[in-house]
């Protein structure tokens, strides 16, 4: 049987607007306004590297320019209507799905003391109890405030302390809760005096969950293989997520469909019925600089599928080695990514200074598109905290 076929501008366009990069970056971008549009892409990814902004407000300032990441923190420390945890990594979540982290909580108590068992320092799970009572007695605590006389680490970003490895692991099972960051530092407290209490009374079945898991992910995704299912909220497995596809298309709420890529090469998706008769809406043709850990751009094999962007980022490899730079940013154009920047903040001059930008093979640097970088540039720049672009010597690199 011949399958309906999604053709590759459809499904690049589709998936843009499910990511909310089919339209322009204006609008509201706080309060309800802003928890709506994170509850649209589902989760903004947390990372600390700093070299222009933050990845979740690089991400939220991609969509609605008037962001700013004081509303971020308003949202999530005063109105508590979102929460911090894991989905594939350290994540921001709308607080309505916390109930489904219940079955990932009860599923790592076991599972995290077998993994850092070697990994973390002896006795990590030794102090469970002693920095929970900490908490539970003193109120919020930060890493700096545990395990007072214990050797700290010097190994990198994972040397933790015992009682670090701890804090840690109870915030992964859902003892504790993050209340607020000081600077980029997690801070916790009990779950209780952070979660509020309708969120914390959700209580869904495993089944429940399941069929949530893959049914949002679908809607956010527009299409996908059931281990991309899986992969989103990082919730179920896949052999979870294949005995859900098989269900669902016996019920008829799903159906197959071939979804075409860059090259033509056609691949075998699962989407809602309905999907097929959507002509998504072509994204407008200015071009916008994109956090390495976009939404969009968090599954790199989806990417490189749909639109032929091969991405790695080379934060960890060492500088002689890196192809492009520490810190590349990915730029997008309409429903095409064009190319990737390196660029960089530096606040003490109020200075964004443009390292290196290298087109896509067949894109070419022309008045328009020139113009239409350069205004992205002073609007990243303000971002930033800077008032001007400078651009380095070189900065115009032959196509990636």
């Amino acid at each position: 049987m011949t399958l309906p076929l999604i053709p590759n501008t459809t499904a690049r366009r589709l998936f843009l607007d499910r990511h909310a990069l089919a339209e322009a970056p204006t609008g509201a971008a706080k309060g309800a306004a802003l928890a709506g549009l994170i509850d649209r892409i589902g989760f903004v990814q947390v990372d600390s590297i700093n070299t222009v902004e933050r990845a979740h407000h690089m991400i939220l300032w991609s969509r609605r320019q008037s962001y700013q990441p004081a509303a971020l923190k308003r949202l999530a420390e005063r109105d508590r209507a979102l929460w911090e945890h894991w989905t594939h990594d350290a994540s921001v979540l709308p607080i309505s799905v916390y109930g489904h982290w219940k079955h990932r909580f009860n599923r790592d108590r076991q599972r995290l003391v077998d993994r850092w068992t070697g990994w973390q320092r002896d006795g990590f799970h030794h102090k469970f109890d002693e920095v929970l009572k900490r908490v539970a007695d003193g109120g919020p605590v930060s890493s700096g405030d545990v395990g007072e006389g214990e050797e700290r680490g010097k190994g990198g970003w994972w040397d933790w302390h015992p009682s670090k490895a701890a804090l840690e692991y109870l915030w992964r099972v859902g003892d504790l809760a993050v209340c607020h960051r000081d600077g980029f530092k997690k801070v916790y407290d009990l779950t209780e005096r952070v979660i509020p209490e309708a969120a914390r009374r959700a209580d869904p079945a495993p089944g429940e969950t399941l069929d949530w898991a893959c049914s949002t992910a679908l809607d956010r995704l527009g299409f996908a293989t059931s281990g991309e299912l899986a992969a989103y909220w990082a919730l179920v497995g896949p052999d979870e997520a294949k005995a859900w596809t098989r269900e669902a298309l016996a019920r008829g709420t799903v159906i197959e469909a071939e979804v075409e890529g860059w090259t033509g090469t056609r691949r075998k998706v699962v989407t809602r019925p309905e999907t097929l008769n959507i002509v998504p809406p072509a994204p407008p043709a200015r071009l916008r600089v994109l956090s390495p850990f976009d939404p969009a751009l968090r599954d790199r094999k989806r990417a490189e599928f749909l639109f032929g962007f091969f991405y790695r980022i080379e934060v960890f490899v060492p500088e002689p080695q890196r192809q492009y730079g520490y810190y590349v940013f990915p730029l997008l154009e309409g429903d095409r990514l064009v190319g990737r920047l390196d660029a960089k903040a530096f606040r003490d001059t109020a200075t964004l200074k443009v390292r290196g930008l290298w087109p896509e093979p067949g894109v070419r640097l022309g008045t328009g598109r020139r113009a239409r970088l350069e205004a992205e540039l002073d609007r990243l720049a303000r971002f930033a905290g800077c008032d001007r672009v400078e651009y380095l010597p070189g900065w115009e690199r032959a196509a990636a």
